[in-house]
């Protein structure tokens, strides 16, 4: 015979949701500040890309924040993890009203991923609110949204963060991009 199994309803308020929060840190303190909350059990996203510096006698490749004074954390909406989050050194405050942190995309968290793992090239670009959001279709970049720019006379896909006002931009030239709106703004 087979078993009937008995589900509870829990309440909404009960569930813990997991959202990425940006979190804003002392400057240079970014890769510190990741690391204590990697010790802490806590999921940490630091976007870095690979500069050559030069000193007088050298050139040097180092990893830096994408965002320099800023990281993501993906926590629970509960008090605990938000107050170990803000009692790690170096940490200034969750990004959002009142320093309580508006949760971030997961689907921003993950195209910026996207961009990192595929490593395609891609420059930062100012923050832009207004614009035609785009899909790309097809390609190593297929299924990235973001706002059509034209910038340095070549297309190019605008990626936000909404949440810490940063945007990546990537060349679009040879890649479909269907409209995901039929208005069109002016950039």
């Amino acid at each position: 015979m087979s078993s009937l199994q008995v589900v509870q309803n829990v309440p909404a308020s009960q569930v813990e949701t997991w959202s990425w929060y940006a979190v804003h840190t002392r400057s240079r303190h970014e890769k510190r500040v990741a690391a204590e909350l990697e010790q802490k059990g806590i999921a940490t996203f630091l976007p870095l890309i690979t500069e050559t510096r030069k000193w007088s006698d050298r050139r040097v490749k180092v990893d830096v924040p994408l965002f320099s004074c800023y990281m993501f954390v993906n926590i629970p909406m509960t008090p605990e993890p938000r107050v170990s989050v803000l009692r790690t050194s170096g940490v200034l405050a969750f990004v959002g009203g009142n320093h309580l942190g508006c949760p971030v995309p997961a689907h921003q968290i993950e195209q910026i991923q996207t961009l990192l793992e595929r490593k395609i090239p891609f420059a930062a670009h100012p923050y832009l609110e207004v614009g035609q959001r785009v899909r790309i279709r097809g390609g190593a970049l297929d299924g990235l949204e973001g706002v059509l720019s034209r910038f340095g006379g070549s297309n190019r896909l605008v990626i936000s963060v909404q949440t810490i006002q940063r945007s990546l931009s990537v060349t679009v030239e040879g890649y479909d991009v269907e409209p995901l709106e039929r208005t069109k703004h002016i950039i």
